[in-house]
């Protein structure tokens, strides 16, 4: 769980690539060792990056350079007029994502994409492409949120379909309009070797959010027939007959849906595995933010606690299971899927006298003999001891990530809750709300690089900032570096809440902070003060609803206290200038310069559980909006937490 730090000096490069077809990369790699680098020079280098941005046609195997050529050739080859399209349809950035999201995915399937109809092949799915029908009146197949995921890995034709398109004011009234619901994503769902394509998985990449019933598919697709070789996605080639693309098919399922299910096995074992290194233990309750918050709540409610039956979800150490016990619960549940801090927590419990033994009380008292620790993910804990369902008073857990859902261990807390908590049971803690605002400055590590010994450095700092702008950091701000108000990005309600809530858009608008230090020097009166990005925390409360006697909030603002999980950045890819007191309009300004500041911004983000098991991705659209009411748009960033 390594956080990006402003002071590193180093940045992970991001890495851009697209899938072409069938090329093998084991071989393009083997060809670029061979390659004799002396001979190289900046052509080279340019037709290089040229290739690695080659877009590949929605319909066929054809690549180009920019998606302006891609779409002329879709509308002259394959009847598809995207920008035609879009504009009678009014779609807004998220509306042409999901629609290129949606065709790859039916072609993939040999499915027209606007009738529905299936073909035989790639080759006679390419002649029955037709214009489309009107879809005026009616709900657009691809307008579900299941199409913001990315049907193909690294699709370049994601982020540069508006490439050439130059918005003015009017054209950002089109992204005025909410996205329809919450983005939701798959949970939970059923696989085997007997289900079609279509549910088996979504193509390119199947996700298990939570690895639920992953060992059962492993098993079940090892015991299909082993005489017939599990191919790759780099060997399929469809449209070769229909007997031969069917089991083609058939086969990727199988091979897909089988590395899908290992890697999440392969992740959930790294990320369990990290928990069983003593010095995040340590970092966690030495955090005194969040350890007093869980002690208050649980020593503090006798009400709640005494003679209950509690289950602490991923127990570590078994702290949170040590305060239950001594809170008076009659038993404990502690389940924790590392195999080694489940032998530490049982042998913890047992050095303290409150391990549950044989299933007998033994001392009378009540500290004694609560606590019993099993080895196991919550999804698996039927298979390692039966438990009546519906029979735990109170769940807690310390479920939360960076930027709150990094880990989707939220998603094993409501696993918990749906199965074993008894109706009107507590869960600690009941509430949890995420908050965002902008940060100036001085929450970059430009001011750093300005003056190094008396040095300037500021390129430095400058080539940095466009490299955390492709990234989240996670790091902590200066309360004094907030430069505008604080608003509400999301609640959620842990009692209530559906697994798909987990994932969710929302819209805020940020006004420039009055009572920031940056804004009321008495000897400077700044005109405008410059946002250079959004920083997102949390809080997680401990309400009223179940902790009657002594209700409490754990914070990690950046006003209160530093906790483990500080808070995560969001860098823009360039600073908005934003107005403080009346300002008088410059109409040949643009809104967030220096000549027109902006009154406010407004920005929509998106958060939804990436591809890859446990990590999230954050998408950001801005708007700076200016005194007159003219808007600005910003180029969309995306960012991958992981």
């Amino acid at each position: 769980m390594a956080a990006l730090e402003y002071g590193e000096a180093d940045f992970a490069a991001v890495e851009a690539g697209s899938q072409e077809g069938s090329i093998d990369v084991e071989e393009e790699e083997e060809g670029e060792e061979d390659q004799n680098w002396e001979d190289w020079n900046a052509e080279d280098d340019e037709e290089e990056s040229e290739n690695s941005c080659r877009m590949l046609c929605l319909f066929c195997d054809s690549f180009y350079p920019s998606s302006n050529m891609l779409f002329e050739h879709s509308a002259a080859t394959h009847h598809f007029d995207f920008h035609a399209i879009k504009k009678s349809l009014g779609l807004d950035f998220y509306g042409c994502f999901k629609l290129i999201n949606y065709i790859r995915t039916q072609v993939l399937q040999n499915r027209c994409w606007c009738c529905g109809i299936n073909c035989q092949s790639k080759r006679d799915l390419q002649l029955h492409l037709h214009e489309a029908d009107s879809f005026n009146g009616t709900k657009w197949p691809w307008d579900i949120d299941q199409y913001l995921r990315p049907s193909m890995e690294d699709d370049p034709l994601l982020y540069n379909f508006g490439e050439d398109d130059e918005f003015d004011d009017e054209d950002a009234s089109a992204y005025e309009e909410e996205l329809r619901k919450e983005i939701s994503s798959f949970e939970r769902v059923p696989l085997s070797n007997k289900l079609g394509m279509d549910q088996l998985l979504s193509p390119q990449k199947t996700t298990l959010q939570n690895g639920d019933g992953v060992d059962s598919l492993v098993g079940d697709l090892e015991t299909a027939d082993s005489s017939e070789k599990l191919v790759g996605v780099s060997s399929i080639h469809l449209g070769e007959g229909s007997s031969s693309c069917k089991k083609q098919k058939d086969q990727l399922s199988l091979s897909s849906a089988k590395i899908a299910a290992n890697e999440i096995k392969s992740i959930n074992k790294s990320y369990f595995g990290s928990y069983s290194s003593f010095g995040i233990h340590r970092d966690m309750i030495s955090d005194k933010v969040r350890t007093d918050a869980y002690r208050q709540a649980i020593l503090e409610n006798p009400s709640l606690l005494r003679g209950s039956t509690v289950m602490d979800v991923g127990c570590g150490t078994g702290i949170l299971s040590l305060f239950a016990s001594q809170a008076g619960a009659s038993r404990v549940i502690a389940v924790e899927a590392s195999n080694k801090m489940a032998s530490i927590a049982t042998q913890i419990a047992k050095d303290n006298g409150l391990l549950r033994s044989g299933g007998t009380d033994g001392d009378k008292n009540h500290h004694s003999g609560t606590i019993e620790v099993i080895q196991s993910m919550i999804e698996d804990l039927d298979s390692a001891k039966y438990i009546e369902p519906h029979s735990v008073d109170v769940i807690v857990s310390e479920w939360m990530g960076y930027c709150l859902l990094y880990e989707s261990m939220l998603s094993s807390v409501l696993f918990a809750r749906d199965k074993w908590l008894k109706p009107g049971g507590a869960i600690l803690p009941d509430s949890a709300t995420m908050f965002v605002a902008g940060f100036g400055k001085g929450g970059t590590c430009l001011p750093f690089w300005e003056n190094v010994y008396g040095f300037n450095m500021s390129c430095i700092g400058k080539e940095v900032v466009e490299e955390v702008a492709q990234l989240p950091v996670v790091d902590t701000i200066d309360s004094r570096d907030i430069v505008t108000n604080t608003q509400v990005l999301q609640t959620f309600d842990l009692v209530t809440m559906k697994y798909e809530d987990m994932d969710f858009t929302a819209t805020v608008e940020l006004a420039p902070r009055t009572d920031s230090p940056l804004t009321c020097s008495k000897d400077l009166k700044p005109r405008s003060v410059p946002c250079h990005g959004l920083v997102l925390w949390f809080d997680t409360g401990f309400t009223q609803r179940f902790c009657k006697e002594m209700p409490t909030n754990m914070s990690t603002s950046p006003y209160t206290t530093k906790t483990h999980w500080s808070q995560t950045v969001l860098t823009f890819k360039e600073p908005i200038m934003m107005a403080l007191g009346e300002q008088v309009d410059d109409k040949n300004g643009e809104v967030g310069s220096d000549a027109c500041p902006a009154l406010r911004i407004q920005s929509r983000i998106s958060i939804v559980r990436g591809l890859e098991h446990r990590t999230i991705d954050i998408s950001m659209e801005i708007f700076a909006i200016g005194p007159d009411g003219r808007k600005r748009n910003f180029p969309i960033q995306m960012f991958n937490l992981q």
